[in-house]
């Protein structure tokens, strides 16, 4: 009965977290979906500009926008590899022409979803520079093998412990992210998903490069579960590409861009809170007058 009620009350929280703040549901997306969706490759790492609760967290812990990342896995009919075709249907039974990611979530775990379900996010596209096809199937295969994961709630908080002065506190306060963990992981979040995908075929997001005594160049993977997700845009390794949601592909042609007359826009503006103003002054009177009519009566 207590372990129901703890159920209860953690899915009441997860649910709070993933919910959009009515202050964030009127954003709009500023990338242009369907151009986006043309030029997307298998493996390309998508992140997203979070609107949910958890997402305000992200920004706080990581000091940028980018709160989510997914790696895209194309379209289930083009997946080539027979093993990760064989994982992938395992996990969704949707459209197999429909685009995919697979992503961690919190309170879902590391699964796969469409693309479309973000329409209306900011998206950003990193492409890992030269990869080749053999290891982006690779890496595709290697994200697979993550389904059915839970997401690691453990490591945000590490991440959030992480940003405070680490002497001051208590040792079991303290940051698991250095603690060595032999074998495969059992929990994971996005950013550390689809790094430890790359690491697996030697390709570099943030390493620590290092010289040696002969001045001779040496990377080291960093820790997987250190990175976050805008990690993929800072990456020198990492093409980012852009979508506009109004595509400027001719110079100068930001010209003809439908910018709004700020001038304008006040005036009707003011137009506007004036003919309100008279109308609630009107009503005031009319409530008044009809106020004074019922006791002389």
């Amino acid at each position: 009965m207590i372990t129901d009620l703890k159920n209860k009350l953690w899915q009441l929280i997860v649910d709070w977290l993933n919910d959009i703040p009515k202050g964030n549901q009127n954003m709009q997306a500023i990338n242009n979906f369907d151009h986006m969706l043309r030029d997307l490759r298998p493996s390309d790492v998508i992140l997203f500009e979070g609107r949910t609760r958890v997402g305000e967290v992200i920004k706080i812990i990581t000091l940028s926008p980018w709160t989510h990342a997914a790696l895209y896995i194309g379209r289930m009919n083009e997946i080539i590899d027979t093993d990760t075709l064989a994982i992938v249907k395992k996990h969704y039974q949707g459209d197999p022409t429909e685009p995919l990611v697979i992503e961690s979530l919190l309170g879902f775990g590391t699964v796969i979803n469409p693309l479309s379900d973000y329409i209306d996010d900011n998206l950003r596209v990193c492409r890992a520079d030269g990869l080749s096809f053999t290891d982006q199937n690779k890496v595709i295969r290697f994200a697979s093998e993550h389904l059915g994961m839970n997401y690691d709630v453990r490591q945000l908080l590490d991440l959030a412990r992480f940003m405070f002065p680490y002497a001051l506190l208590p040792r079991r306060w303290r940051s698991s992210l250095f603690q060595h963990n032999a074998g495969r992981p059992t929990n994971i979040v996005c950013s550390s998903m689809i790094a430890r995908c790359y690491q697996s075929v030697n390709f570099p997001v943030l390493p620590i490069v290092k010289s040696d005594n002969n001045d001779r160049l040496k990377f080291h993977k960093r820790n997987f579960r250190l990175f976050v997700p805008s990690d993929f845009d800072y990456s020198p390794y990492f093409d980012v590409l852009k979508f506009p949601a109004w595509p400027v592909p001719v110079r100068e042609s930001y010209r003809e861009l439908p910018w709004e007359d700020e001038e304008e826009a006040n005036e009707k503006a003011n137009e506007k809170a004036n003919k309100k103003k008279t109308l609630n002054i009107k009503t005031k009177s009319n409530t008044k007058n009809n106020k004074q009519t019922n006791s002389t009566t």
